[in-house]
């Protein structure tokens, strides 16, 4: 019996990222889609700097940022165009080397994800295959598939299996995951546009502030453009077929434009949720993507979520799989990641519901408020700052005793000689970023156990950033996130994997 060491359900983008990342860890990937091609619609159209952190990881640095243009920041408006705030973003690049956010259109990311895919030998991609169902065994999973072209069945044997098909996931029923319901459930008309026109438009998210028809605009690329408008009851998608009926919509952003310069590239009914599977993992089986969680999009995190995903279980995978990590690291994986994401998801379930939510009164409301909310200590950084909640403690982020600990968050991806940045040195490996050097021989136990040593000099990026965390020393893992941190370069060795990859994590005086 032939047995793929991990088979990939879904050749989405979370499932390209995570076949991508094993295969640099040199893992053997088999990943089953079935469609034949990718999905020619835009979907996602938003990602921030610490996904595209992740981009980069993959080799994709120079051709996402052919196909992307930098977030501006988000504009509040009324419906007669009239701007009740604006939080405007620095386009340039921040902590991680990236824009704090970047429109795209996925359709050309899926593209570009593909034809990365292809420079890996290890990692084979069979379109036109449904997984019809999945069951476990002691130290195997069976997939049983069915060529979708010519109606073949077949038998996959795999030793893990990472699904990534989406919110009507059959990986997810297979485990008897169910999803949990957050209490946000909205229709919306979502419209893609393609125009050689320019709209002339201030180029960062606008959201409608209206009882009547809240929505949100956006430019998504050199000819593309996004609206979202929220349905009301007994709407449909149906109903703006008709370019009578849609162009009112959109008319106060393409003004004196003519329809028929504006061609409808998509005209469709999305109904937005907030929702997260209730486990993640059965034994050799995880969920990624919309299949473990649904996030509204009012803060663009839906498509990046599952890249997180991605980014957080491959290298564990990979360890787990070459023996360098115990079996026990999988654990971490839900820990860690789902409350992250319910984190993410209230968040764009309470920025949706300020903004779209109350009626007249709630407008009223907005009204009165939007204009003096850069007022308010903080909130303009708060509106604009891409960051991310620290990761819960677990085997892999030992527990924080300061308030302004390091671990669980994510490592500066900073510059450190000329053009390569912490990640380029890195590459996918343990890393101690330290402001001291450490005795010879801990020097020499930090090289024989593979770890790149990082020094952080004084005045940079990193200096600064283990000082404003009260460390001297921080144990960075292959995903960027800091696995813990140290005041004292004695407790320096307590960070180190042992030979079996286990903690036990530093003691006395920590800044972790």
């Amino acid at each position: 019996m032939n047995v793929v060491p991990v088979v990939v359900v879904g050749a989405g983008p979370t499932g390209l990222t995570a076949a991508t990342l094993l295969a640099q860890y040199g893992v053997q990937c088999l990943i089953l889609d079935r469609w034949e091609q990718l999905y020619p619609l835009p979907r996602a159209v938003a990602l921030d700097d610490e996904v595209h952190r992740i981009l980069a990881r993959l080799g994709l640095r120079g051709e996402f940022a052919a196909i992307s243009r930098p977030h501006r920041g988000l504009r509040l408006v009324d419906r007669s165009m009239r701007v009740l705030a604006e939080f405007q973003r620095d386009v340039a690049p921040g902590r991680h080397g990236y824009p704090a956010g970047s429109m795209f259109d996925q359709p050309e990311l899926e593209a570009i994800l593909r034809r990365n895919l292809t420079t890996y030998g290890s990692v084979t991609l069979r379109g036109n295959t449904e997984v019809t169902a999945l069951t476990q065994h002691a130290d195997v999973v069976r997939l049983d598939v069915t060529d979708t072209a010519t109606g073949e069945h077949d038998i996959v044997h795999a030793r893990y299996v990472l699904g990534c098909d989406g919110a009507k996931s059959l990986t997810r029923s297979a485990i008897g995951a169910t999803m949990q319901d957050l209490g946000f459930t909205q229709r919306w008309l979502v419209i893609d546009v393609a125009t050689e026109a320019d709209l002339g438009q201030w180029e960062g998210v606008h959201q409608l502030c209206d009882p009547e028809r809240a929505g949100t605009y956006m430019r998504i690329g050199k000819t593309r453009y996004r609206w979202e408008f929220r349905l009301s009851p007994g709407e449909t998608a149906e109903d703006f077929r008709d370019t009578d009926r849609l162009h009112p919509l959109i008319a106060p952003w393409t003004g004196n434009i003519p329809i028929t310069a504006l061609e409808v590239v998509r005209a469709a009914e999305y109904t937005f949720r907030a929702q997260v599977a209730d486990r993640w993992r059965d034994r050799r089986v995880f969920l990624l993507g919309d299949a473990a969680h649904l996030t509204p999009p009012f803060i663009g995190q839906g498509m990046g979520a599952g890249l997180r995903d991605a980014m957080n279980l491959a290298w564990k995978l990979a360890g787990v799989l070459d023996g360098t990590l115990p079996e026990t690291v999988l654990g971490t994986y839900q820990l860690e990641r789902r409350q992250h994401a319910t984190a993410m998801i209230k968040l764009a379930k309470l920025i949706g519901t300020a903004m779209t939510a109350g009626g007249r009164v709630g407008d009223l409301i907005r009204r009165a408020v939007a204009p003096r909310l850069h007022l308010v200590p903080g909130l303009t950084d708060l509106a604009t700052d891409s960051q991310t909640p620290a990761l819960r403690p677990s085997a892999l982020v030992l527990r924080p005793r300061l308030r302004r600990a390091l671990a669980g968050r994510l490592c500066p991806n900073a510059v450190l000689d000329g053009q390569r940045r912490l990640d380029d040195v890195a590459a996918g490996r343990f890393a101690i970023v330290t402001s001291a050097e450490p005795p010879a021989a801990l020097h020499a136990d930090i090289e024989r156990r593979g770890i790149v040593l990082v020094a952080a000099r004084a005045g940079s990026e990193l200096h600064r950033w283990l000082k404003n965390g009260r460390a001297h020393a921080a144990m960075v893992r292959p995903d960027g996130t800091v696995l813990g941190a140290v005041r004292d370069l004695s407790e320096f060795r307590t960070l180190l994997p042992d030979s079996n990859g286990n903690l036990s994590g530093p003691t006395g005086n920590t800044g972790g």
